[in-house]
């Protein structure tokens, strides 16, 4: 069953701040999101440093396709649906490695790096003259940028970098090492992967500053929050914004005082961190100059959030039906910082983030019962209120940096009214065309 456009439309009302809990329920609404959203999108699905040689491969997903990212032998990296062309079978299995070939483990079809099909066990002839070039592993569209990969199976969908619409800016930034090196990031240990009984939606878009204060008091009250400071929420880290976009990528940032220093996290207490970090910093400001201290955190749409240095990481929040969700966090590091920094922004890191961290479980918590308490025959009339500021007349980037994007007050419901808006163009649009024009300025 299609759910019709207008019946769509009513479910998200962006200038009176009101979303339907059907869209986080309704297994309808879900199978149309896997066509009209994952299906289009540009998704993340891993970094270069995961694949660092000819032969390299890990498993990612798009939506609920199982992909497998690797680098072929002349370097090139190549995403392909993990399912074989003869009878659907997976034809990788385990998570990361390096190998010559994929080969199905039902009938031995096999296929090389690039994808195709290089050996048919036991067929004497019974394919005749089938066309092999056609029977290669489905491979979906592909680009690297600034080591990230990221992929997208419709091939009328624009480029990376048009489909970011200004917000590449950001993505690099939080790309780059520390010191300010481009690309200086790479994937400090393995995807750390989850399960949790909630929409995908719900920890989307992952850039909401209002609710640290409350959901996460007790981390903080005993000062084991990412500023070991107590509440981060009083710290003085200068003007702060939402930040959003016409193509629904949203973030915070903070804009420093030119004279502040970086935000410093509860592992810089370390002195060998904290000397690392501080002469990192000053590399930054030769290299960015104003830019240096600006604080954000990309979240790409759909389903892609971060968290810059509070820990550095890429969440990705998996479909895995409209009350589950996988998700999958990528822990960040500089490519050159010493083995003992290393090892103590490691050991925050699990402490801090994930299912067995002491903050994100308060997150998980929420987010169950966000899509738990929705679920019932008189909740489910109820629609969600983001009305914070719904008034507010969004702002071009200051004038002091000239950056791109729409701010607005940091405690401001925006984001989400730009990113529901912006799910709804997906969901309603029959094509990349009307997708290119999108109903939010």
């Amino acid at each position: 069953m299609v759910v019709e456009a207008r019946a769509i439309q009513g479910l998200v009302d962006k200038e009176r701040g009101i979303v339907s809990r059907e869209i986080f329920l309704n297994e309808e609404i879900y199978q149309q999101e896997l066509e009209q959203i994952f299906a289009r999108s540009w998704l993340f699905v891993g970094h270069e440093t995961q694949i660092p040689n000819p032969g390299d491969y890990v498993l990612s997903r798009m939506g609920e396709e199982g992909v497998i990212v690797v680098r072929d032998q002349n370097r090139k990296v190549h995403v392909f649906l993990n399912s074989c062309r003869h009878r659907g079978n997976r034809v990788c299995r385990y998570d990361e490695g390096n190998t010559g070939v994929f080969t199905c483990t039902f009938h031995g079809w096999t296929y090389n790096l690039e994808g195709q099909v290089t050996a048919l066990p036991f067929h004497d002839g019974g394919y005749n003259n089938m066309p092999k070039e056609q029977w290669g592993l489905h491979e979906a569209r592909s680009t690297v940028f600034d080591g990230s990969i990221w992929a997208c199976w419709d091939e009328s969908a624009p480029s990376f970098v048009d489909y970011l619409g200004g917000c590449e800016l950001y993505l690099s930034g939080f790309l780059a090492s520390i010191d300010g090196t481009p690309g200086g990031a790479e994937v400090l240990v393995g995807v750390q992967k989850w399960r949790l009984p909630a929409n995908w939606k719900v920890p989307c878009p992952d850039t909401d500053r209002t609710h640290g204060w409350m959901t996460h008091k007790s981390v903080m009250e005993v000062r084991i929050g990412p500023s070991g400071e107590g509440r981060r929420d009083t710290s003085d880290r200068g003007k702060m914004y939402t930040v959003n976009f016409p193509h629904g990528h949203t973030m915070s940032m903070s804009l420093p005082r030119l004279e502040a220093e970086p935000y410093k996290n509860s592992w810089a207490q370390t002195p060998i961190v904290a000397e690392y970090l501080e002469h990192a910093y000053q590399e930054r400001k030769k290299r960015m100059g104003a830019m240096a201290s600006v604080d954000s955190s990309p979240a790409i749409f759909p389903n892609m959030g971060t968290q810059y240095y509070q820990p550095w990481v890429i969440r990705i929040m998996h479909p895995q039906g409209p009350t589950m969700t996988e998700i999958w966090t990528y822990f960040f590091m500089d490519k050159e910082a010493p083995q003992e920094v290393r090892e103590i922004i490691r050991d925050y890191y699990g402490r801090y983030t994930g299912p067995a961290g002491m903050t994100q479980q308060d997150d998980m918590e929420n987010w169950h019962w966000s899509t738990a308490a929705s679920k019932g025959t008189i909740a489910r009339r109820l629609p969600y209120n983001y009305q914070l500021f719904v008034d507010e007349q969004a702002q071009h980037g200051p004038s002091a940096f000239g950056l791109p994007g729409n701010f607005c007050n940091i405690m401001s419901d925006e984001n989400h009214r730009v990113y529901y808006q912006r799910w709804a163009e997906f969901m309603t649009a029959r094509s990349w065309d009307e997708l290119a024009r999108p109903a939010v300025k």
